[in-house]
């Protein structure tokens, strides 16, 4: 599966951006967006199934954060509002698809986020 993802910056404490990833190549199951910040692990921000259309979140952007996908377009996003500066970091494009009768999982290559005090 190829993902490409778009939307990264830098902005201020409060503000917003918007990520996308596109997939292509076949049907996926499940998208989501995880983080990693310089010297962390990565962490689960959010996850969409593409059927239900039911979301998960992480504690620390709930109410903030806002996961989407357009099936039609196989695409996802993810609208940040009320950035903080602790949201830096690397967010990577992650999906689950059937292959062979198993389940596949691939990344993007990632998107910097950049929140200024």
């Amino acid at each position: 599966v190829q993902l490409v993802e778009s939307g990264g910056g830098l902005v201020q404490a409060g503000g917003s951006l918007r990520l996308s990833c596109a997939a292509s190549g076949t049907s996926i199951n499940v998208m989501g967006w995880y983080r990693q910040a310089p010297g962390k692990q990565r962490e689960l921000v959010a996850t969409i199934i593409s059927g239900s259309g039911s979301t998960n979140y992480a504690d620390s952007v709930k109410g903030r954060f806002t996961i989407s996908r357009d099936n039609a377009k196989n695409t996802m996003y993810l609208q940040m509002n009320s950035l903080k500066p602790e949201d830096t970091a690397v967010y990577c494009c992650n999906v689950l698809y059937p292959k062979w009768g198993l389940s596949y999982s691939d990344w993007g290559q990632g998107t910097q986020v950049t929140v200024s005090s």
